[in-house]
């Protein structure tokens, strides 16, 4: 039912890639998420929400051909139309009447799947586990312990995203806001990524959000600032604030880290500030 390349500058614009309890300056993280708290951004699979989840999986079944190659998926209506968008085009605005198909052209088949498999299960893989003894949410490995590739090959920017980042944005196309929240959840638990997809994944975000989205746009801003210190010395930090206008840019940016570095350093040590006077 449900259906990765970008080469570092240098070492230093990249992320360590340190255990995951570690905490660094530049690694990719964001507190640790209360169990509450997660459970709340979870969302119910549509079947336990339905009020007859039997009619759920007997619903008439659509085929959605997703992405350049045409990838076929498969998916109940019922499934489908707890997005709006997907609302409107079984109701005809998109399908094709006779043989129930939608067509999804601009989609990234490995992303479809994984929206396919949030609406029937409630959650994507890599899932969010708990772990009982920290009373934290992690991210499920893979195989052998590994951990699960955390970008995806995106044919729209020719190059790699943070799989997360697009999960986000196609929740947001088709409505489906609870999804939005898992994806951004599971974004703060990454770490390991290169400055680069960071940037690029940020542009990404900028695009395909409305001015009004006050969530995954301050993920970014956020995340940046907390690791100036890697930015600030990135070469890649650099020619994308140069390609916005000029040297000013980048400039700006290395003042603005500068200066927040002496604001904490002086509120890190008040009584020596004030013996000096």
């Amino acid at each position: 039912m449900f259906g990765s390349r970008n080469v570092s500058r240098s070492q230093n614009e990249s992320f360590t890639r340190k255990r995951r309890d570690a905490k660094g300056k530049t690694s990719f993280r964001e507190h640790p998420v209360s169990k509450n708290r997660a459970a709340r951004s979870i969302r119910k699979p549509p079947g336990e929400d339905a009020a007859s989840p039997a009619n759920t999986l007997t619903s008439s079944i659509i085929t959605l051909v997703v992405g350049r190659e045409q990838r076929l998926f498969a998916a109940h209506e019922d499934v489908l139309c707890h997005s709006p968008f997907f609302q409107a085009a079984c109701r005809g605005q998109f399908m094709e009447a006779t043989n129930k198909r939608v067509s999804l052209p601009d989609e990234e088949p490995e992303i479809f799947s994984s929206v396919l498999e949030y609406l029937y299960k409630g959650d994507y893989y890599p899932r969010l586990l708990l772990n009982k003894r920290k009373n934290t949410w992690e991210l499920e490995t893979g195989e052998g312990g590994s951990s699960v590739e955390s970008t995806v090959f995106h044919h729209g920017v020719d190059g790699e995203l943070l799989k997360d980042t697009v999960i986000y944005c196609t929740a947001e196309k088709y409505g489906l806001e609870e999804l939005k929240k898992v994806a951004l959840r599971k974004q703060g638990l990454q770490s390991g990524i290169q400055c680069s997809t960071i940037l690029s994944s940020a542009r990404y975000a900028y695009a395909n959000t409305p001015d009004t989205d006050n969530k995954l746009r301050a993920h970014y801003l956020a995340l940046i600032i907390r690791s100036r210190s890697t930015f600030r010395r990135s070469g890649t930090m650099q020619m994308e604030m140069q390609a916005g206008g000029s040297q000013l840019f980048f400039d700006l940016f290395v003042a603005l880290c500068n200066h927040v570095d002496d604001v904490a350093s002086v509120a890190a040590s008040p009584r020596s500030i004030r013996t000096h006077h």
